[in-house]
């Protein structure tokens, strides 16, 4: 299992798209961590649609986890596998717990979009 947390200076990010980076963890059948690494997120400067979903499913992501992210974003994941899970706050290292733990709770999209672009609450 590879999951993907979107990262801005060591919270989840509440915006996908325009996070500083992705914690990439490769998660083992028990459950234990066998490598972490962050990538730069190649949408940050560049934010077209499509990226970053191309991105991360080209890195073999099952699944990804952010504080929210817009329709086509969202659409993208899904019809390529990768679960999303959004709604997510907090610092990192804790969400990381939580949901190795499985106790992680998602919710609605918690994207704003002062830049004039539709964002999907659910």
């Amino acid at each position: 299992m590879r999951i993907a947390i979107a990262v801005e200076e060591g919270f989840v990010s509440s915006h996908f798209g325009r996070c500083s980076h992705f914690l990439i963890v490769d998660i083992d059948e028990k459950g234990n961590i066998i490598k972490q690494e962050l990538v730069e997120n190649p949408g940050h400067t560049n934010h077209q649609p499509g990226v970053v979903p191309r991105f991360l499913q080209n890195m073999g992501v099952n699944c990804i986890i952010a504080g929210g992210m817009g329709p086509r974003a969202l659409m993208i994941l899904e019809s390529s596998g990768i679960q999303p899970i959004l709604g997510v706050t907090g610092k990192v290292e804790e969400v990381l717990s939580a949901y190795l733990k499985g106790t992680l709770k998602g919710g609605g999209s918690l994207c704003e979009h002062p830049h004039g672009h539709f964002c999907e609450h659910h």
